[in-house]
């Protein structure tokens, strides 16, 4: 999650308020207990939980809920059997959408999914319709400043990077094979460059742009996938006109 759940290249969203933190801490929650349950629960081998503790942090998450989170997905506490699954679709427009839900109940999440897509003009796709436009990779942000001279781009090329690239909002994003998100975050920090973000994501390879009433149903469509609690990251190819962004930001 994209400290968030990220719609692939799109950074807006609203400000955290008190009557959402319970369903962002839900949502950390579940997701430290998968990623204990996958890849145990040493840090230090397993980046997965890292960077989900991280976020967690980064939003004020008690470190009891933390430690409880894990000792469910280690097992040694009782808690809800999570799992993770994956559904495909389209926007009002067309474009794709890519959501990674964390759940103990299938049935519920699919139809929850299904209701939101229906009630904003989008539609539930089949396995595999729209993954194959998303490459995996690890994705490390780093503030404008740390693109000042070459240093930082030597540094993340010799430790395995593929690319360094400045993003729309002026934040430098080192891109790596999502095997070397762990790796490349120790690197980098050794180095004097710590992220502010380090996480395995969905990228796009082709994007489409909405405009008009397209766009803005799609929007609305993102937010109310968002606010389900067993949605974990939401992926679209779809690109936004400059004014809906800003308005949206505002």
């Amino acid at each position: 999650m994209a400290g968030h759940s990220k719609w692939a290249n799109i950074r807006f969203r609203k400000g955290v308020q008190d009557a959402r933190r319970g369903k962002i801490f839900t949502k950390y929650i579940r997701e430290i207990t998968v990623a204990t349950r996958v890849g145990g629960s040493d840090i230090a081998h397993n980046p997965r939980l890292r960077t989900a503790i991280d976020k967690a942090l980064a939003q004020n998450m008690p470190k009891d809920n933390i430690e409880r989170a894990i000792k469910r997905g280690s097992g040694a506490l009782d808690g809800a059997d999570y799992e993770e699954v994956h559904y495909e679709g389209y926007t009002p427009g067309g474009a794709a959408l890519f959501i990674e839900c964390t759940t103990d109940n299938r049935n519920r999440t699919a139809g929850e999914v299904r209701h939101a897509l229906a009630k904003h003009g989008g539609n539930l796709g089949t396995d595999g319709s729209v993954a194959y436009l998303f490459r995996k990779l690890t994705l490390l942000t780093f503030p404008a400043s740390a693109a000042s001279g070459d240093a930082l781009l030597e540094a993340a090329l010799e430790a395995g990077a593929d690319d360094l690239v400045t993003g729309a909002d002026g934040m430098v994003e080192v891109l790596a094979p999502p095997e070397a998100l762990g790796s490349l975050r120790e690197t980098l920090s050794r180095r004097g460059f710590p992220p502010i973000e380090a996480a395995v994501v969905l990228r796009p390879t082709t994007s489409i742009l909405l405009a008009g009433d397209e766009a803005v149903q799609t929007m609305k469509l993102l937010d109310v996938l968002e606010d389900l609690d067993d949605v974990q990251n939401i992926y679209t190819n779809a690109e936004f006109p400059e004014e809906l962004m800003s308005q949206s930001s505002a």
